[in-house]
């Protein structure tokens, strides 16, 4: 066979190949199921108020100061893949989420897939979310359903291809994405764990507080802190603060910058960590507080 019809044939195959593998293989990569029993559950939208607290829900998908819509998504995430936007949680049918079912809402929570099976970007941090509990998940589905709709549109991400394609998302979930629920260390006490909870599920504070790579995946230890962390601020190690190079924090420093904002040489949090104090921490219960408090100064909250 002539080289050049050899280079040909095998280029077709390659090609062939390739085509094979990107509309047939990747896009049914990375499909977990941890589906979440909702028998016996009932979803309380009162404490789901609380639990869009702890979870940190109203500064991703808010964007107040332009549409004056809770909720209503717009905020933008700027990493160094491009501009990620907050999307329409509330009832709206066309817009939001109002036609979604309680098994449709805990799948995108839980293993980032939308009701069309479409992978979720991990800026939605499904990664940490994959641990809530069914209880949290009905509460807060019972609460965005009784919140106001908004009839705000979407707007599309600005990402640049391939960080742009879905497709290659399930090969991403492969390499970095393990589903399943939040499991208690029956050796440790209640207020521990429930910190653990708050710290690795509801808070997903190692989505911003660990290191990522060039793919996006984390990398290194859970909380030692990130280089290149939203709009492109560092953000600090958080698995050791009793041994913070420039000023040690004690318990209750924590406790008071998660309750107030006001760092321990009397500066206050600004940036995304402004927001989760303004939005988050400071409508938290002091019992919640103290728990986190106790579990990242436990000095065995790596991951």
């Amino acid at each position: 066979m002539p080289v050049s019809r050899w280079i040909l044939l095998t280029g077709t195959v390659f090609l062939l190949s390739a085509s094979l593998l990107y509309v047939a293989v990747l896009p049914y990569l990375g499909r977990s199921d941890s589906a979440r029993d909702f028998t016996a559950v009932t979803g309380d939208a009162e404490r789901g108020a609380y639990v869009v607290r702890t979870a940190g829900c109203i500064a991703c998908h808010s964007d107040v100061a332009k549409t004056g819509g809770t909720f209503a998504g717009g905020s933008a995430l700027k990493t160094p893949f491009g501009s990620f936007y907050g999307p329409n949680i509330t009832p709206d049918k066309k817009h939001g989420i109002g036609n979604w079912s309680l098994a449709q809402f805990s799948r995108a929570l839980t293993d980032g897939l939308s009701p069309e099976g479409e992978h979720y970007f991990p800026s939605f941090p499904y990664t940490s979310y994959t641990k809530l509990t069914a209880q949290d998940i009905a509460d807060l589905k019972a609460y965005l359903d009784g919140i106001e709709p908004v009839a705000r549109p979407n707007r599309p991400h600005d990402l640049a291809w391939p960080f742009s394609d879905r497709k290659l998302l399930g090969a991403w979930k492969v390499l970095y994405f393990i589903a399943g629920g939040f499991q208690p260390d029956p050796a440790r006490s209640q207020t521990w764990n429930r910190g653990a909870y708050l710290v690795r599920a509801a808070g997903h504070c190692a989505e911003c507080h660990t290191e990522r790579n060039f793919l996006g995946g984390f990398q290194g230890s859970a909380l030692a802190g990130n280089r290149h962390g939203p709009d492109g601020i560092a953000v600090p190690a958080i698995d050791a603060l009793y041994d913070h190079p420039r000023q040690p924090w004690s318990r209750e420093d924590l406790i008071l910058s998660l309750q107030t904002g006001l760092l321990p040489d009397g500066d206050t949090f600004d940036g995304a960590m402004g927001e989760v104090v303004e939005h988050g921490t400071s409508h938290m219960t002091d019992d919640d507080i103290t728990a986190i408090a106790d579990y990242l100064f436990s000095g065995e909250q790596r991951e």
